[in-house]
């Protein structure tokens, strides 16, 4: 029996919630495939699989440091509303790219529209929240030269080329 390690594809299903019990996810009617020791999936969640075959099923708690880090403060801004433009209609939870002072491109959610501002989120959606999944493990079979040379999991769950 194959067990979860670095250049292995995992499938696996999962309901993911958050402290106050709240579905946030779920696998989909196929379960999801990922390589292991790509950083395909969080951390946290990558290290608790580590060592399990399919047919298990666990529960992994994940702290915010493991997941989606910490919610940043600095990230939450007022941005003019003129810098939208040529978007007549802006909507709390939109999400638009944004380019940082270096370069980096980020996704920012719109926490706040006024006629003057916008008050846009650069955090991840779960930044700061402790996560749990309900994992079922599905299959694991050891990862092709080309997945690995990729860095994913190729077919149904993984990616299409």
């Amino acid at each position: 029996m194959t067990v979860i390690a670095n250049d292995t594809v995992v499938k696996f299903n999962y309901t993911l919630t958050n402290d106050a019990g709240e579905t946030l996810d779920k696998s989909g009617a196929e379960p999801l495939a990922y390589l292991h020791g790509h950083h395909n999936i969080i951390p946290g969640l990558e290290a608790q699989m580590a060592g399990k075959s399919a047919g298990d099923k666990f529960t992994a708690t994940v702290a915010p440091e493991d997941a989606y880090g910490e919610f940043v403060a600095e990230a939450v801004q007022s941005v003019p509303r003129a810098n939208f433009q040529g978007v007549d209609n802006i909507e709390v939870g939109m999400q638009f790219q944004s380019q940082t002072d270096d370069g980096h491109v980020m996704l920012v959610t719109v926490k706040e529209v006024n006629d003057e501002e916008v008050i846009v989120d650069g955090n991840h959606p779960l930044a700061g929240q402790t996560l749990t999944f309900d994992v079922e493990i599905v299959e694991v079979r050891a990862a092709t030269a080309d997945e690995i040379a990729h860095g994913h999991a190729h077919g149904v769950g993984g990616h299409h080329h």
